[in-house]
């Protein structure tokens, strides 16, 4: 059943499931159950080994550690005992304190957030818990629900990443172009190629706009405006009833004598330590002339949030200890008490990471990103459609195996090949789309790290960040798919930009006049 039809069962199950259930980890697991079945032809026991052999890939791989996956699980412990320290020592209370007097309005608090997310671009993982961790005091202060501030994390990560060539995503991407330019004798760089595409990412170009002035004129709609209604008018900003990754207890006891700098240094910390190690690790791994962007090609970025974790987390264990003997304001006790707060807090995030993980590994054996990237190759169609069906095809694929890189790794060899063989002039626009779909994709895949990450940045629970973002990624990759069609029919990509920015004008403004008609 590899890399035909039926490969797409599992992922469409696991969707179903979290649709109808709102329960991600069974959903999870039975889309999981079902791909190994599929797998071992629907023998038990071999379907049991199927699983058994994927969970142990999760930790060992050709009889050593998975370093990646290990470092991601022993980051997010180490920020949720980061977090909880910070929160004792008193710093988010006294952040939150301090934000109150200089943002005093819900579109600030808002405004802030998605700002951080752009300057904070040099990882989507980090991006989506770094800003997370900043945010969620001044956010949960000014009344904003934690749906909508997953929406901003997750919604500035990826599309930042994506079109910033100084990051783990920009240096990856670059990667795969070059072969695909040199394969097709065209005389470009992988990273002028990569410029000259950020501005024909349509759907980063709409994602960010709807954002930004969603935040500011303060558009819900969906299930986002339910979310919204109950954090402003009831000061409730999380679902009381479900249960959200990297929530802290309310009983833990926070320092009376805490400052803004017990939050902003461990902050500031982890992110020299983090950027530090990633430069580091990549000047490690270059062999050659080392240059910045070489660093960020071949830095490992597992292991440098983990030694930037480690870093943060020193100085915050410093910080908390200058509490108990400098300023007598807490006992030493707390400090265990923080860990294991902070460990437990991150424990559902872990267990959701660890059950999409299984499940993607599963899809890949299936090979479905195959089957997908296949249909193309065997259809013809006229090169004015091209970007159009491959922004389509890239969103189905990440949807489907939840990896916006698995996506990129898979279709841009085939856009390339395709689009240099009918006309080199819808090349990079083809390319573009590839990476505009993909990041589409992930952002409505409730198997995609990185929405999880953002869930657990935000405090939000999943399926909650799942249903709410939805509606604004399926908008935003409307009026996307519509400048790739404009731009295909006329052959500029100017006329496509302008085509995403009106409609987008055209479209926020009827949703405001909507929200402001239910409110």
């Amino acid at each position: 059943m590899e890399s035909t039809i039926y490969s797409l069962i599992p992922p469409i199950v696991a969707l179903v499931m979290v649709l109808v259930t709102r329960r991600v980890l069974l959903s999870l697991g039975i889309g999981s159950v079902t791909a190994a079945i599929m797998l071992a032809d629907f023998r038990l026991g071999e379907t049991i080994s199927i699983i058994w052999e994927t969970i142990k890939g999760l930790f060992v791989v050709d009889e050593s550690i998975n370093s990646w996956n290990v470092n991601i699980i022993l980051f997010l412990l180490l920020l949720g005992c980061i977090t909880a320290l910070i929160s004792i020592s008193g710093g988010s209370r006294a952040f939150g304190e301090w934000a109150l007097k200089r943002v005093k309005t819900r579109a600030g608090a808002q405004l802030t957030a998605a700002c951080l997310g752009i300057i904070i671009f040099i990882d989507d993982y980090f991006n989506s818990l770094a800003v997370g961790q900043i945010s969620r005091p001044l956010t949960d202060r000014n009344g904003v629900s934690r749906a909508k501030l997953a929406y901003i994390i997750d919604s500035t990560a990826a599309p930042i990443c994506v079109i910033s060539p100084i990051s783990s995503w920009g240096a990856y991407i670059i990667a795969l172009l070059v072969p695909i330019l040199s394969a097709n004798a065209l005389e470009i760089s992988g990273f002028s190629a990569f410029v000259q595409m950020i501005p024909i990412n349509y759907y980063v170009l709409a994602a960010l706009l709807f954002v930004f002035v969603s935040a500011w004129r303060n558009i819900n709609f969906g299930k986002m405006k339910v979310h919204e209604d109950r954090a402003q008018f009831d000061g409730i900003v999380a679902s009381p009833d479900k249960q959200a990754p990297g929530e802290l207890s309310s009983s833990l006891p926070v320092s009376e004598k805490g400052s803004i700098y017990d939050l902003i240094i461990p902050i500031v910390a982890l992110i020299i330590g983090t950027v530090g190690a990633m430069l580091w690790t990549g000047s490690q791994a270059t062999e050659g002339t080392v240059t910045i962007l070489k660093m960020f090609e071949n830095t490992d970025v597992a292991s440098s949030l983990v030694m930037g974790g480690l870093f943060g987390f020193v100085v915050t264990v410093f910080l908390f200890l200058r509490q108990v003997y400098l300023k007598k304001a807490l006992k030493s006790s707390l400090l265990i008490t923080g860990l294991i707060e902070g460990i437990r807090s991150m424990v559902p995030a872990v267990f959701i990471l660890l059950f999409a993980w299984i499940i993607c590994d599963l899809i890949d054996a299936l090979e479905t990103g195959g089957y997908l990237a296949g249909i193309v190759q065997t259809i013809n169609i006229d090169i004015a459609f091209l970007p159009v069906i491959f922004f389509i095809l890239a969103g189905v694929m990440a949807l489907s195996t939840g990896t916006s890189w698995g996506s990129f790794g898979i279709l841009l060899p085939i856009a390339g090949e395709i689009a240099a063989t009918v006309d080199t002039s819808v090349l990079l626009p083809s390319l573009a789309a590839v990476l505009a779909g993909a990041v589409f994709g992930d952002h409505c895949s409730p198997i995609s790290d990185t929405t999880i990450l953002s869930s657990t940045g935000a405090g939000c629970n999943h399926i909650d960040h799942v249903l709410t973002q939805l509606p604004y990624a399926i908008t935003s990759a409307a009026i996307a798919a519509a400048g790739f069609l404009v731009l295909g029919l006329t052959g500029s990509a100017m006329i496509g930009f302008v085509s995403v920015v009106a409609l987008c004008i055209i479209v926020l403004v009827i949703l405001k006049k909507y929200s402001e008609r239910e409110a």
